[in-house]
């Protein structure tokens, strides 16, 4: 007999995320180097494990990352993604021992593609095998799944996650980050359809995203705001 999978997220139309099936919530900050450049992840905290619970998708409750119903104050959360597949979106870049996928639109501007050279240029000038694991490792650690390093045989590489909920903090950029989706876990729109699902995956908590439920990076636009 066939288990179904419980853990999922619901867009619910212009409102929270509802997560649904004991999925883990924690809140996660990027360690950054002197330059800014995002060079790891440090667990902040852990919440308590619900079966349930809705998280803010509007940017202003004052119980983040839950909901508090804010978004009953106006807010037009109306989903604007496409439910292309991430190999349709991507684009390929070929390196000399490396290759690069490149789903632009997925960017949440989390800035682990800059450590030790920027991703693209490490690619294209790639000598050595330790440069090949730099690669892999910024394109492993990029939340948002925009980023993935393939072999030169097809095998694309994508790191182990849980499946888990993070809600990421920017403390050099003075910003609240994206919810992180991780591990396959399915996201259903508020019409009932599911996107392709994606082993990572960044959605906006800002409301300013021109690319719902998925995160575009607009919430760098909020520098200098308080964390909470």
């Amino acid at each position: 007999m066939e288990i179904k999978n419980t853990k999922r997220i619901k867009v619910l139309e212009n409102g929270p995320y509802e997560v649904t099936g004991g999925i883990p919530l924690n809140q996660l900050r990027f360690v950054p180097d002197r330059q800014g450049v995002s060079m790891a992840y440090e667990e902040g905290c852990r919440f308590l494990l619900q079966e349930k619970y809705n998280l803010c998708r509007c940017g202003r409750s004052k119980s983040k990352p839950f909901c508090d119903g804010t978004h009953l104050e106006g807010f037009y959360g109306k989903e604007t993604a496409t439910h292309q597949t991430y190999d349709q979106m991507a684009g390929f870049i070929e390196g000399k021992h490396i290759n690069l996928l490149d789903a632009e639109s997925l960017c949440a501007v989390a800035r682990f593609c800059d450590t030790n050279g920027t991703t693209w240029n490490l690619v294209e000038e790639s000598e050595t095998a330790e440069t090949n694991e730099i690669v892999v490792r910024q394109c492993c650690d990029c939340p948002s799944g925009r980023l993935t390093a393939v072999t030169k045989d097809g095998k694309a590489i994508e790191p182990e996650l849980p499946q888990e909920v993070s809600i990421l903090e920017d403390p050099a950029a003075e910003v609240r980050g994206p919810i992180w989706v991780k591990g396959g876990i399915s996201v259903e729109g508020a019409d009932g359809r599911p996107y392709p699902v994606r082993n990572r995956m960044t959605l906006c908590r800002c409301g300013k995203s021109k690319n719902k439920p998925f995160c575009d990076g607009r919430h760098m636009q909020n520098q200098g705001e308080i964390l909470e």
